[in-house]
């Protein structure tokens, strides 16, 4: 299993995170990652969830995401920036933004940041079940790396704004212990939020406690 993972990572993240060794963080979070692993999307999906990550005078960013076999690929996505458009959008606007998203698609399950209470009901009141985010950062950002070198999250081209996250997301190296930079982390943190609550979990585990109701 080791000889697997060490093939599989490479450099500060196979030896902190595979290894468990303390080293200091260095560089960018997802090192691996590159501008030649997005791939076209699946011609059917047999689920589709969406993922958010909700911000006000920060970015807002949400994926669209759709399950084929034992995958789950980011088909399209939605991203906002107040400060570089100039201006910032009501709890309705973002609704509207990622109902336009879907294109038509009702999602299983929309996967919100946990800290988004009012745009949390208005999904509610539009009848989308909604699931607050599990928020543990670096957990979350193991098990997304997993999941994106074992092919169990695929990353579709046209996804732009999180291809360019992806490069530029990285460690604080002024910090005390594993904290990222707050930069360039709002696709990373959609992403991170759905694959710790949704893409991880079994079949079975979508329970009701986790639901908005």
């Amino acid at each position: 299993i080791i000889a697997r993972y060490k093939r599989m990572y490479s450099g500060d993240f196979y030896r902190r995170f595979i290894l468990g060794e303390w080293v200091l963080p260095e560089g960018r979070i997802y090192d691996f990652f590159d501008e030649s692993m997005p791939t076209d999307p699946p011609e059917k999906c047999t689920e589709y969830v969406v993922s958010c990550d909700y911000g006000t005078a920060n970015p807002s960013s949400f994926g669209f995401w759709g399950r084929s076999g034992a995958s789950w690929y980011r088909l399209r996505e939605y991203y906002f920036d107040s400060r570089r458009e100039g201006r910032q959008k009501t709890d309705v606007e973002y609704a509207d933004d990622l109902t336009e998203l879907c294109a038509g698609i009702r999602p299983s399950r929309v996967i919100v940041d946990p800290s988004a209470a009012s745009f949390i009901e208005v999904l509610r009141r539009r009848g989308y079940s909604v699931i607050r985010a599990k928020n543990d950062v670096l957990s979350g950002i193991r098990l997304t790396a997993d999941m994106l070198k074992s092919g169990r999250l695929v990353i579709c081209r046209g996804c732009d704004d999180s291809i360019r996250e992806f490069s530029q997301y990285v460690w604080d190296l002024n910090a005390p212990g594993d904290v990222p930079v707050k930069r360039h982390d709002h696709a990373m943190d959609d992403i991170r939020y759905f694959a710790a609550t949704v893409a991880s979990a079994p079949e079975s585990s979508f329970a009701a406690t986790y639901v908005e109701r």
